[in-house]
């Protein structure tokens, strides 16, 4: 395979890896529906007693957030750099 392919792959993969967490994230509800809880001020304090269990964790999406949209970046910037090589060898 080349390195063009598993660069566009690690692209695919990318994506899919962002969607997962945005929709984690977006599911966030004073319900608690699908997501997790967001603290108001009618609700009891993370770690009280009858505080809501999440079943997300806020801070770890986020950070798993930005993890995933820097290798984004540099991957793209791989798969340009290789593509630009391609076209130079056409030339």
């Amino acid at each position: 395979m080349s390195s063009a392919n598993q660069l566009k792959e690690a692209l695919d993969v990318g994506s899919q890896r962002v969607r997962a967490i945005a929709d984690r994230v977006s599911k966030a509800s004073l319900q608690n529906q699908d997501g997790f809880v967001l603290p108001s001020a009618s609700m009891p304090a993370p770690g009280t007693a009858g505080a809501p269990s999440s079943g997300v964790d806020l801070e770890n999406e986020m950070t798993n957030l930005a993890d995933a949209e820097l290798r984004y970046e540099a991957t793209s910037k791989l798969l340009a750099k290789a593509y630009e090589q391609i076209r130079a060898s056409l030339k």
